[in-house]
């Protein structure tokens, strides 16, 4: 009964956040890039499980200062005329969260929250605040730090991730927990 509450909650916040998107996808992407890693929190703090909410701690602070470093220091212009183009800080808030919940907690967790993650980026490009170098290379970096910080939950039996091996062999690797 506990998980059904969590996702009609989940439901009725992004049918809200649908109303604003309606009226400017910029707006859905100022909403987003905070909803998305305040859900990730909020499911870690209901499931009770602190270690996530550490995790994910470590993973948002490292993206944030990453971030917020190559903003200072490539000082790109923005399609509209702005400073500090690269990369997007909304887009990576956003994925920070989304990736979290999908290493933590799988897929059924992951997939929503990625493709609201993307809508925040794509948002930043139709309002000419970002191009999509800076989406793309946020996504990665978010993404990336979720990859060294999170592992996965107990209830998460089965996990995929990307792996690199002695020499230059690269893959995906898997865990499954019985």
């Amino acid at each position: 009964m506990k998980k059904k509450a969590l996702y009609a909650a989940a439901i009725i916040y992004g049918a809200s956040c649908s109303a604003y998107a309606s009226s400017g996808f910029e707006t859905y992407g100022d909403i987003g890039q905070f909803a998305i890693p305040a859900i990730a929190a909020g499911i870690s703090w209901y499931k009770d499980d602190t270690e996530g909410l550490k995790e994910f701690g470590y993973s948002l602070l490292s993206t944030t200062a990453t971030v917020e470093l190559l903003k200072n220091t490539v000082d790109s212009t923005r399609p509209n005329g702005g400073s500090k183009s690269f990369p997007s800080g909304h887009t990576a808030w956003a994925f920070s969260g989304a990736s979290y919940l999908q290493m933590r907690y799988g897929w059924n967790y992951g997939l929503p929250a990625y493709l609201a993650a993307g809508a925040v980026g794509w948002s930043r490009v139709e309002s000419d605040n970002h191009y999509w170098r800076d989406v793309i290379a946020s996504a990665v970096i978010a993404t990336g730090f979720s990859y060294v910080f999170t592992s996965p939950h107990k209830e998460q039996r089965l996990a995929f991730y990307p792996t690199i091996m002695e020499g230059d062999a690269k893959g995906i690797g898997f865990s499954y927990i019985y």
